[in-house]
């Protein structure tokens, strides 16, 4: 299978092609640099893989939850090269990429990963090591605060910490961390860790039109400011 798939969720900017048993990529943690980078990146990959979007089965995308910009720039690119090569998109978690890596290379059963949502929040997403490197969901993403997280109070010592948020916020890991295994050195999303789940979910039939992708936001706003009360 000829597999793209692309992450700029968070502030790694990250991109993978997959060869049947072959994979190629680039991967650079520069903030607010995911612009310049995407496209040169794909290009890159492909150009070393000696195949064009049209050789390509499926994109697949990093779908958040992460940066709002970050996330809708990968989404745009993702849609324009589908579009164009005539393909579907698979949109695949970016922190289930952050899971699968602590899993495949550090052993991990079990996986929290926490992203940065601001707001004195994170994404938290929670894995267990499934079959073929694909870790499955346990329950759903979801926003949390900075406080002691149920999930791991009912099984401590099964999960290991990942994710930029466990460090964005050290109140966050002060309060879960006698509950955890580990603390993981994996803050964001690598595109090739999105390639298995892609692939399995594309042989599955779950792949979608480029304009039926939905960024999965998990906020559906952001803070505004107050308004001025009428005097």
């Amino acid at each position: 299978m000829k597999l793209l798939a692309l992450d700029t969720s968070s502030l790694a900017c990250s991109v993978a092609l997959q060869l049947d048993d072959v994979v190629i990529s680039r991967h650079e943690e520069q903030a607010r640099e995911h612009t310049r980078l995407l496209v040169p990146m794909i290009t890159e990959v492909l150009r070393e893989g000696g195949i064009s979007t049209a050789d390509l089965d499926a994109v697949v995308l990093g779908n958040g939850p992460g940066s709002f910009i970050g996330m809708r720039i990968a989404t745009s690119v993702a849609q324009g090269l589908a579009h164009g090569a005539g393909i579907r998109i698979v949109p695949v978690s970016s922190m289930l990429a952050v899971a699968a890596q602590v899993v495949e290379t550090e052993g991990a059963m079990a996986v929290a990963v926490c992203q940065d949502a601001h707001m004195d929040e994170v994404y938290l997403g929670l894995y267990a090591a499934g079959s073929g490197g694909v870790p499955e969901l346990l329950g759903a993403e979801r926003l949390h605060d900075q406080s002691v997280m149920s999930e791991l109070e009912l099984e401590p010592g099964r999960f290991t910490a990942a994710g930029f948020g466990w460090r964005r916020y050290p109140r966050l890991l002060e309060a879960n961390r006698g509950l955890l295994a580990a603390l993981s050195s994996y803050s964001h999303p690598s595109a090739r860790y999105l390639l298995a789940t892609g692939a399995a979910l594309a042989a599955s039939g779950a792949a979608i039109d480029p304009q039926d992708v939905v960024p999965a936001y998990l906020r559906q706003t952001v803070a505004q400011p107050a308004r001025p009360r009428d005097s």
